[in-house]
């Protein structure tokens, strides 16, 4: 059998030459298949009834190795799930990223010819897919945080209601308004509320749960300024921290960093990557929380302004950078988090 790491290196070898390049264009009604063969550049696309038992048939009939692409949409996961142990490798193709997809004219099977062409010639950008245990948290996470922004809405609306009668719209003292109907929308959004916060404490239960149960979750919250919240988020997100090559790419997945753009031996400044928002927004805030307490990333900090004379707010990027850095390096050690140890920086370099 082989070991995790020898199988991440199988599954992100790109330069293997498969028998069978297959491509589906996946909709609940129908579903586009394009194939082409090692030997041959020519296309052979059917487009038949949705039906995952008859595609299972229909990979089971091909001899040979077999490389599959779909393109990321919301079966994306399931599709992985069902087929990836009827081929040699799966492919989650980004239509962000792979502008082909957009130009012409636009059809099923035009679609699924266009993926095959892109996977043949190796030029397909990929959403990183599995069926680790962690990635079915994100159904958590984001179920929690669409919770969230609407109970923020909700709570918006009661202020400005409130705001609109000339009242404070403190939750504490103002619970009545003079108007019938301003009185009948403030009780609604009041039950709203109620039942935002009842359903926000089941979520951060599950959540605890979660870190009872996984060592990884525990070891993101001994971190500086990292709660039990946003160490489930990390988990979640993150997945598996061998997806990336080094620190450098995390921090660009993080949204931590920018790429440089050269041409020419020339610099045209920097910009932004496509990066994890939900990622960047616990580091950030998770540094907000370590700094002014007894920790490492406050020392840092604190070094940055004192020692290296750097302004407040480059010192916090920097520093969010380091508790990134340590972050990944705690997940890939597997151990607890300690404190003026450089372990888990040795663990990424």
């Amino acid at each position: 059998m082989l070991s995790y790491f020898a199988a991440i290196k199988i599954t992100q070898r790109k330069d293997t030459i498969y028998n069978h390049y297959i491509a589906i264009d996946w909709s609940i009604e129908n579903m586009a298949i394009g194939r082409m063969t090692k030997k041959s550049n020519k296309i052979t696309l059917i487009d038949v009834p949705s039906d995952i038992v008859e595609m299972k048939v229909y990979l089971k009939k091909l001899k040979g190795s077999k490389i599959l692409v779909v393109e990321e949409t919301t079966t994306s996961q399931w599709l992985y799930t069902e087929l990836r142990d009827y081929v040699d490798r799966m492919v989650i193709c980004d239509p962000y990223r792979n502008k082909l997809l957009n130009d012409g004219p636009k059809t099923d099977k035009i679609d699924a010819s266009k993926l095959v062409h892109l996977l043949k010639a190796g030029l397909i950008k990929e959403v990183y897919h599995s069926t680790d245990k962690f990635l079915y948290l994100r159904r958590f996470v984001s179920g929690y945080e669409d919770l969230v922004k609407a109970g923020v809405r909700l709570k918006n609306q009661r202020y400005a209601l409130f705001r609109a009668c000339g009242k404070r719209g403190d939750e504490k003292t103002d619970s009545k308004l003079e108007s019938r109907g301003e009185q009948f929308v403030l009780e609604c959004l009041d039950r709203q509320i109620e039942a935002y916060e009842k359903e926000k404490e089941g979520y951060e239960k599950e959540f605890k749960s979660f870190a009872r149960k996984y060592h990884e979750i525990r070891h993101q919250k001994s971190l500086p300024g990292i709660g039990f919240i946003h160490a489930v988020k990390i988990v979640a997100r993150v997945v598996s921290p061998y997806r990336f090559a080094d620190k450098g790419h995390y921090l660009s997945y993080a949204g931590l960093i920018k790429l440089e753009k050269i041409s020419g031996g020339r610099s045209y400044g920097r910009k932004n990557p496509r990066y994890c928002r939900q990622l960047k927004g616990v580091y950030k805030s998770g540094v907000l929380a370590a700094i002014g307490g007894n920790n490492p990333i406050n020392d840092y900090y604190e070094y940055l302004i004192k020692e290296k004379g750097y302004p407040e707010y480059m010192a916090r990027h920097k520093a969010c950078r380091r508790l990134a850095i340590i972050s990944l390096g705690v997940f890939k050690s597997g151990k607890k988090y300690q404190p003026y140890m450089r372990d888990h920086v040795k663990v990424i370099k």
